[in-house]
């Protein structure tokens, strides 16, 4: 028994030495593997529509990968039969080599180009779609660092990649956040092209930044700081003006509305100088409503949390300056942005009240719940006054009619200037984001100055809300050209069919890259 014993005990001895050997190697292997993967990287490449019965086509840096890993990525696509169908693709993770994981997306049709019917060069917009399609897939599956083909259009793709791995998640537990990966261009490719559309889109993250943050945590001095803090390291000079300062300058309209809320007002006004400071600018006006409650007109309980972004307006102004200067274009820019809250309360502007503007003009307020245009019409003639430019784009989320029309398909567009029209019609079928033009009627014009006791209306009569609204405006605008960009149904919550490469029920930040490019062309016609 004694000898039986020890030689179980000795059995024993092996199986746990051996056991331990086995879990020394392992945990070894995993030390590896992770070492290994402390930062895994992914990789987007692109497959074109397939054409009737010919083999698959793929993009030039595709080619280059399938060799890198031995013919898998075209054996993959034979295998699952994939048709290059814009944003659809396929993703294998688990590789060996520089990547660990890979995704194949379809990027449509090789010869697409612009496109009439749609306003909209397809090529360029493919491109975007499967560049964040895959981008964001990757990001899913945990890759720190992604690496996207070019697919022949490297701004775009650097656009859709990282517009659409971006994230508000600022609110969440860190442990909770989904990770933004480190975006590299692969293989050849315009390397100053891709960092062109990364800036583009920066900016546009920037305002959808801004304009998804909280109202409490998005008052006017705290995007004040937040426009400091984007804009001085970048070279665009920002100025705070206080109240007294609005007070002073008898910015009577903005004050009228801002009085009704505890948060005090403010006024940026924000130079980009890129060209002689002689020359003049073009002036942008960004509608700043931090939170717009509708006042003593008070809106409804449902969706009013989305009013957080009636500022969309403002956040797209300091995304777009801060664009111009990344990009180093060569003009001259200004920016008035009015910073205020709609609130009410016993100080709250009241229906039927009368203001008088710095024109000598008088506007009644009809409707308290239609405050944009009552908040920028004073500072859109102080604008005017102090900075004489050459051009002036107003944009906010002014009136709800735009988003009847259009839904988040395009931002309504209102000019007295052709040239611009056909300029911001060429910059959204770059871009993707569109604009369409309304008229400006006399018919409109009619409406809002035919009244008895004053001069102008704040509402007008009758359902065209966003054209009235126009329409005021461009009646203090007498002289230059003069753009009117209202992004309600585009630049706040796209719930129904938002673009692939954004996030639905989040701020948009559009069309920060529209007025980017359409800035970008204007200084290239006039250099």
């Amino acid at each position: 028994m004694p000898a039986f014993r020890d030689l179980l005990l000795v059995r024993s001895a092996s199986r746990l030495l051996a056991h331990r050997r086995a879990f020394r190697e392992v945990s070894h292997c995993l030390r590896a593997y992770a070492t290994k993967c402390k930062k895994p990287k992914g990789v987007v490449v692109g497959v074109y529509k397939r054409d009737s019965d010919k083999p698959p086509k793929t993009t030039e840096n595709a080619v280059t990968l399938d060799d890198s890993v031995g013919g898998k990525v075209m054996q993959w696509i034979r295998e699952r039969n994939m048709d290059g169908s814009p944003g659809k693709g396929l993703l294998f993770s688990g590789m060996d080599g520089d990547y660990q994981a890979i995704a194949v997306v379809g990027v449509g049709d090789y010869d697409a180009a612009f496109n009439e019917e749609e306003e909209l060069d397809l090529g360029m917009e493919n491109v975007r779609v499967a560049a964040g399609a895959g981008a964001r897939a990757l990001q899913l599956q945990g890759m720190r660092e992604v690496h996207v083909d070019s697919m022949g259009y490297p701004e775009q793709a650097a656009e859709g990649a990282s517009l659409a791995v971006w994230r508000f998640n600022m609110n969440k537990r860190k442990k909770n956040r989904t990770r933004t990966p480190k975006l590299e261009m692969y293989g050849k490719g315009d390397r100053e092209a891709w960092t062109r559309g990364l800036f583009k889109a920066e900016s546009q993250n920037l305002a959808r930044r801004l304009s998804d943050t909280p109202a409490n945590m998005m008052t006017p001095s705290v995007f004040a700081q937040a426009a400091v803090d984007a804009l001085c390291p970048c070279g665009v000079t920002v100025e705070v003006r206080s109240m007294d300062w609005i007070e002073d300058m008898k910015l009577n309209s903005f004050l009228m509305i801002a009085k009704g809320s505890c948060e005090p007002p403010l006024l940026l006004e924000c130079s980009y100088c890129g060209t002689a400071p002689e020359e003049k600018s073009v002036l942008l006006l960004g509608l700043g409503l931090t939170f717009n409650s509708g006042g003593l007109c008070l809106k409804s309980k449902t969706g009013m949390d989305q009013y957080r972004g009636a500022m969309a307006g403002a956040a797209v102004c300091v995304g777009v300056l801060r664009a111009a200067s990344a990009l180093s274009l060569p003009m001259n820019i200004s920016a008035i942005i009015p910073l205020c809250e709609h609130m009410p309360s016993g100080m709250a502007v009241k229906c039927g009240d009368v203001v008088s503007l710095l024109n000598g003009i008088t506007m009644g307020v009809k409707d308290v719940g239609k405050a944009p245009v009552v908040v920028m019409a004073d500072p859109l003639l102080y604008g005017q006054s102090a900075h004489k430019p050459k051009m002036i784009i107003d944009i906010g989320t002014v009136a709800q009619g735009v988003n009847y029309a259009l839904g988040g398909a395009a931002t309504g567009l209102w000019t007295t200037s052709n040239f611009v029209h056909k300029q911001f019609r060429k910059a959204g079928g770059i871009t993707g984001d569109r604009v369409w033009r309304f008229p400006l009627f006399k018919y409109y014009h009619q409406i809002v100055t035919k009244n008895i006791t004053y001069d102008l209306s704040n509402a007008g009569r009758g359902p065209a809300s966003s054209c009235l609204a126009a329409a005021i405006l461009r009646s203090l605008v007498p002289c230059v050209d003069w753009a009117h960009l209202d992004n309600r149904g585009t630049g706040m919550l796209t719930a129904t069919n938002p673009l692939p490469y954004l996030l639905k029920n989040q701020m948009t930040g559009r069309p920060t890259r529209t007025v980017i490019q359409f800035l970008y062309q204007l200084a290239c016609s006039e250099s």
